[in-house]
């Protein structure tokens, strides 16, 4: 079986080769690309920098802070066991 484009017989198979090559170059294209990468911080501290910790006072800010650093250590030392 074909088909009439511009004129032209095309066969089927033409077609069928036509689309999955096109979509194959589509799908490695989109893949490719200069890959944009942070400047090496993790993400913990990057989002230690976007949050930002509104205490009434002083003590209260503090008693946050270690209450993170604490958790983190806990929860540091839970994921590598």
């Amino acid at each position: 079986m074909s088909y009439v484009i511009f004129g032209r017989a095309i066969k089927t198979e033409y077609l069928t080769l036509g689309t999955l090559f096109t979509t194959g170059t589509i799908a490695y294209a989109s893949m490719g690309g200069k890959k944009d990468t942070s400047a090496g911080k993790p993400m913990a501290e990057r989002v230690k920098e976007a949050v930002p910790i509104s205490a009434g006072s002083s003590e209260e800010e503090q008693f946050i802070k270690n209450f993170i650093a604490e958790a983190e250590k806990e929860g540091g030392a839970s994921l590598h066991h």
